[in-house]
């Protein structure tokens, strides 16, 4: 027998000896595309049609990783399907599945790359599994608020327990194969060159007889046998664990309970149905649809960093003016990813402190055992202190990251200019300043742009490369090319007060303020803005921020934007600032801080501050809990339409991207933009009128109007 796809290859050695590969032709790696499952189909078919000759199934990859799962840019469009038709269709590529599970024949899979989603999900359906040390595996399913739906949740609670499956797919994480030999899904765990030969040779054992082949697949194919009591307790107790961590906008992880509890104590094919049911289900949900929308947004946003960079230069050296903080957080990002990179400061404390971040970074990995020992000396062997211009001949990209002020900034970057090879790039980390006026002090301000990191540097994914009105092609592609080698994901802006996200960002904290100057409690609207999603409050952002940047940036917004962003009262930031209660950096802002038991900071109410507002407001406003939401919600929405408008960016995507890799927006309401389009722009436009009152931070743009008038959307 043989078959030779365009996806699969398959055929029979002369030992009886199937051998199904997966090599997916055009591509760098396999995934479940409509092409992949249409001959996955036709192979199976074929394998039991010669199920007599054959004596064993091998499984393996001919890419360096073995599937990476569905490719959602395809199945997304399953998700406009019905119930019906989606359950109808899960059932289909179930059978091929159950096929290959119900064979007469031992089958062994070789895992010897990454297997996620599908591409674990199908590697379940054999009766041995065997990965390389190297190999990732998993379930990620719920990260797109949906679940394994080819039987992950299915064969795996059957495998390795209740309590691992239930780890493993609702946590949507990826582990490696140890951590699969240590529970029981996988078999062997082997040297990476060693994978194919290994698997191979298990799989002669077992067709030899040595090896109780029929016995794994029992276990995967018939009832989970325990007690009511036992089910009590593996399941409701998880169900409410899972739901408290997940909160009631994600509820995918405790429909996979559902899912595996309801099919625990029923034969395969049953359970299977179930699966199918509520996974058509989750399809038709709000999360799904913007998770998947996150997932093809970040997607959208690699593809156009890639094309972007096709110009770039290579960066083999970089470097970073100002350490503390922010740039020991750049340096560890950039020596930690492979790029050499010197740090200098013209005080000797401020290098010993950006050491410092960089070297309790790498500690932390050190103790997570992400890195070991050697790897922690050569990363902070190529972050090198100086106090002087002296190495910087050989560097290809210079981010300047001094104080955020625009006379220091200009002095800074026209005296390195001087001191470097011709060509280099010079970026600066301003989160607010115009690129444009930065160079003007610059003999060659075509190699300039901005490179807005977002605090802290390892963390956020975020970097804003701004474009000046001189910035060339070659100097914007050599940063984004630089930014993505550093693992960041780059958003091209053009240039205005604020860039993209904190143009974004000040329009919401204008309505915090206001709400605050018309009585209402600021730890109220932070309960009310993180029931709706954010990680955090307004007036705990704040002080994350620090209320000093905030104060500073303030300015520069309300400069650049007075129409709108200017105040014509004191607000509730310039108290914080006139007495010096900055946030969580001299641990006094909005709320006090306090080091726990574990050195995390926690945060109580500061009790001094209702006392300093009480200026702002004599006649508190009664106000519901919506309208709190409408007030904070409105500005951000308008303002991301006038970035559209403006071109700061050219997509809606960017613009929600941006807001949910700088600020951390909402991911099951994907961004500003997509939350606009579910609410619709004729009901914004309605509902603005309740607030015009307080000013052209509630003004509808042009844009959202002309969209009411024609019923279009931002998608």
């Amino acid at each position: 027998m043989d078959y030779s796809g365009k996806a699969i290859q398959c055929s029979m050695d002369q030992d009886g000896i199937v051998h199904l590969v997966f090599d997916l032709q055009g591509e760098s790696i396999n995934k479940f595309n409509a092409l992949t499952v249409k001959e996955f189909s036709e192979v199976t078919k074929l394998i039991v049609a010669n199920k007599e000759k054959a004596k064993g199934l091998l499984m393996s990859s001919n890419k360096d990783q073995f599937i990476m799962g569905a490719d959602i840019t395809e199945f997304i469009g399953l998700f406009n399907k019905s119930e019906d038709e989606m359950v109808e269709w899960l059932l289909g590529v179930d059978k091929d599945f159950n096929a290959i599970e119900d064979l007469g024949i031992p089958t062994v899979v070789a895992i010897n790359g990454f297997a996620l989603g599908g591409g674990f999900e199908v590697c379940l359906t054999t009766d041995f599994r065997v990965a390389s040390e190297k190999a990732k595996i998993g379930l990620p399913e719920t990260k797109l608020g949906i679940l394994p739906g080819w039987g992950g949740n299915i064969r795996m609670s059957r495998l390795c327990g209740v309590d691992n499956a239930i780890e493993w797919i609702t946590s949507g994480k990826q582990y490696k194969a140890a951590a699969g030999l240590k529970i029981g899904v996988i078999d062997a765990v082997v040297k990476h060159d060693k994978v194919l030969e290994k698997s191979l040779v298990l799989l002669k054992r077992a067709i030899a007889g040595e090896l109780d082949w029929k016995a794994k697949r029992i276990a995967k194919t018939a009832p989970i046998k325990f007690s009511m009591a036992e089910s009590m307790m593996a399941f409701e107790a998880s169900k409410g664990f899972v739901a408290a961590i997940a909160g009631p906008n994600y509820p995918s992880p405790v429909a996979a309970i559902d899912v595996m509890q309801r099919g625990a104590t029923l034969e395969r094919d049953e359970a299977l149905k179930i699966e199918a049911k509520v996974f058509a289900q989750m399809t038709h949900t709000k999360t799904a649809e913007s998770l998947v929308r996150v997932f093809l947004g970040d997607q959208y946003l690699k593809k156009v960093g890639k094309d972007i960079s096709k110009k770039a230069r290579p960066v083999n050296q970089a470097a970073v003016l100002g350490a503390g903080i922010m740039g020991g957080g750049i340096a560890y990002q950039s020596a930690s990813k492979g790029t050499p990179i010197i740090m200098k400061d013209i005080a000797p404390a401020a290098l010993e402190l950006g050491l410092a971040e960089a070297t309790t970074l790498l500690g932390k990995m050190l103790k997570r055992k992400r890195i070991d020992v050697t790897q922690m000396a050569t990363t902070l062997n190529a972050i090198v202190p100086t106090l002087s211009y002296g190495d910087f001949g050989g560097v290809d990209v210079i981010v300047e990251a001094v104080i955020e002020n625009e006379k220091i900034k200009k002095a800074v970057l026209a005296d390195v200019e001087k001191n470097v090879k011709p060509g280099t790039i010079l970026a600066s980390n301003t989160s607010t300043i115009s690129i444009t006026r930065l160079a003007e002090g610059l003999e060659h301000p075509e190699n300039f742009c901005g490179m807005h990191f977002f605090n802290p540097v390892h963390l956020m994914p975020l970097v804003e490369v701004i474009r000046g009105e001189k910035s060339s092609e070659e100097s914007i592609a050599t940063t984004v090319a630089y930014a993505m080698k550093m693992g960041k994901t780059p958003i091209v802006v053009n240039d205005c007060p604020g860039f993209l996200v904190n143009r974004i960002l000040f329009p919401y904290f204008g309505g915090f303020t206001r709400l605050v100057n018309d009585g209402v409690d600021f730890a109220r609207i932070d309960k009310v803005m993180e029931k709706f999603g954010w990680p955090m409050g307004p007036a705990y952002l704040l002080d994350v921020v620090g209320v000093d940047t905030a104060h500073h940036a303030k300015a520069v917004m309300a400069e650049g934007f007075p129409d709108r962003m200017k105040d014509d009262s004191e607000t509730a930031i310039d108290i914080l600032f006139k007495n010096e209660w900055y946030g969580q950096k001299n641990k006094k802002g909005f709320y006090e801080y306090a080091p726990d038991r574990r050195g995390k900071l926690k945060k109580s109410l500061n009790k001094e501050i209702y006392a300093s507002f009480k200026s702002l407001c004599t006649n508190p406003i009664e106000i519901s809990d919506e309208e709190i939401i409408e007030r904070m919600m409105l500005p951000m929405i308008f303002e991301s339409s006038r970035c559209l408008e403006d071109k700061i960016v050219e997509a809606a995507t960017e613009v929600d991207m941006g807001l949910l890799f700088g600020l951390g927006f909402p991911p099951f309401r994907t961004g500003a933009l997509k939350y606009a389009d579910d609410l619709g722009a004729a009901n914004l436009i309605e509902t603005a009128k309740k607030y015009a009152a307080l000013g052209n931070l509630y003004k509808p743009t042009e844009q959202l109007i002309e969209m009411a008038k024609t019923n279009k959307t931002f998608y």
